[in-house]
């Protein structure tokens, strides 16, 4: 395993069933086989407002300014995971994800997953799950924008988000050795 960067998630975007924009990246890390990379953790600045998250860790409703940078000192989001495909089933994944996440210099990280219903691969990774993220209506654009972290949303994405009700998941990192 070691440290990337966003030039290397193009080599993994076409596995992924999101958009393959990145925005607001933290950190990468790269899973190795031999001199292959064959695993790709992204983690991005959380988006500003999310119900469950507030729920969760007793946070009141933003409008303070200090609220965002606080946010981003305490909690990264972790936003793509890939693994190759060749390498997919052989229980990599998990471990994958547990060793980046603790890599990262802040005490909480969490993740959204359309996957989580079917899979209890983020829980395998040591995520806890918090809820489900539900639409209670449709949402506009800028809607779609606060559930899934940026302003600018590609057409792609909001085609996929139209009805994916995501599964929210929050990794305690409190115990990882201090970095950085």
């Amino acid at each position: 395993m070691s440290l990337g960067s966003k030039a290397d998630w193009p080599r993994f975007a076409r596995w992924h069933y999101r958009s393959h924009h990145l925005a607001m990246v933290k950190r990468v890390a790269l899973l190795w086989h031999e001199e292959e990379p064959i695993g790709i953790c992204v983690f991005a600045a959380p988006a500003s407002a999310l119900r469950l998250r507030h729920r969760f860790f007793g946070l009141a409703p933003r409008g303070n300014p200090f609220h965002l940078k606080q946010l981003n000192e305490q909690l990264w989001c972790l936003s793509r995971v890939v693994i190759h495909p060749t390498y997919r089933g052989a229980g990599l994944a998990a471990r994958f994800v547990r060793a980046s996440c603790r890599l990262c210099p802040v005490p909480w990280i969490e993740t959204l997953s359309a996957m989580g219903h079917l899979n209890p691969f983020f829980e395998q990774a040591g995520f806890q799950r918090v809820g489900v993220i539900r639409k209670e209506r449709p949402l506009s654009r800028r809607g779609y924008a606060q559930v899934y972290g940026g302003g600018r949303l590609t057409e792609e994405t909001l085609r996929k988000s139209r009805r994916a009700e995501p599964v929210y998941y929050v990794f305690d990192n409190r115990a990882a050795p201090a970095k950085e």
